[in-house]
């Protein structure tokens, strides 16, 4: 047995499936299917029930997926700490980014941190915020950036931007000549959201039925610029943080919300007690350098 063993039995078994996991894995479906027949006899049980339609675990794979996936943490902390001792500037980082927050403040940083270290490559991935933490704690990214609160005791923090939430209304609404609007005003309209994997999703039916209704969604999107085009094309109205308002069109009008007012704070989260690579270590601390500048902290 070695750990690519342990590993393939791993992804078999998040992803329910033989063929996605060699497909992530980049291998074929015979030569994942061979190692864990391999894994299986020289453990002496099956740990998959081959009976059913789908890919289930028996007893003894349970037993086995948790002990793996411990074994899988200590090698790849093993790897990181001797990347750490040889001080090799190369590696990988696993970077969480809400769609909205990635194209806004990170293409430059990103850049300019290639230029320095062209050596460490960077896996982006565009998940909400709310996946984002659960990605991170599982270990399955590196760092994120999420929209705050968060579990203080599961994770540390760098926060680096707060800006209100506006709402974006047709150009042609009969509100469009305000400059700002009561949230409760808003009660009779048709909103559009962005999706549940969004922190904002919650925080903007919270922050309605603070105003005393429950707000009439009919539809949502994890793009800001989609929902841009549904407000411009009268289906509804949406609430958008202030630095994505700016790059809306002109079909659209922007006023400010109030009572309550809608904010949010963003911030670069990573797990408590997990080690960090040096790849990692390094992009954190390029990152705060470069956000501190820009928001002259």
């Amino acid at each position: 047995m070695d750990i690519k063993h342990l590993q393939y039995f791993i992804e078999v078994t998040k992803l329910k499936s033989f063929s996605k996991a060699a497909e992530h894995l980049f291998i074929t479906q015979p030569t994942i299917s061979k190692m864990i027949r391999n894994l299986e006899d020289e453990l002496g049980v099956p740990l998959f029930d081959r009976t059913k339609k789908t890919v289930e675990l028996t007893d003894a794979g349970r037993i086995i997926f948790d002990q793996a996936t411990v074994i899988d943490k200590a090698f790849k902390d093993l790897r990181f700490q001797l990347d750490n001792l040889l001080e090799l500037k190369k590696g990988s980082i696993r970077i969480g980014l809400p769609p909205m927050i990635g194209s806004l403040y990170f293409p430059d940083i990103i850049g300019r941190f290639h230029e320095h270290y062209p050596d460490i490559s960077i896996q982006l991935v565009e998940y909400g915020s709310k996946r984002i933490e659960d990605e991170i704690d599982k270990g399955d990214l590196d760092l994120g950036v999420v929209v705050l609160p968060v579990n203080n005791s599961v994770f540390h923090s760098f926060s680096f931007e707060k800006e209100n939430i506006q709402l974006v209304i047709p150009s042609s609404h009969r509100f469009a000549s305000l400059s700002s609007i009561d949230l409760e005003s808003l009660k009779d309209e048709n909103f559009i959201l962005f999706n549940e994997d969004f922190a904002l999703h919650n925080r903007i039916i919270s922050s309605c039925a603070m105003a005393g209704f429950q707000p009439n969604i009919i539809s949502e999107s994890s793009q800001w610029d989609f929902i841009g085009k549904m407000v411009s094309s009268r289906l509804g109205v949406a609430l958008m943080p202030e630095s994505i308002c700016k790059d809306l069109t002109s079909d659209v009008s922007v006023l400010n919300v109030t009572s309550p007012s809608i904010y949010w704070e963003l911030a670069i989260i990573w797990r408590k007690n997990k080690y960090l690579s040096y790849a990692a270590k390094e992009w954190l601390t390029f990152t705060q350098e470069q956000l501190n500048k820009k928001y002259r902290r």
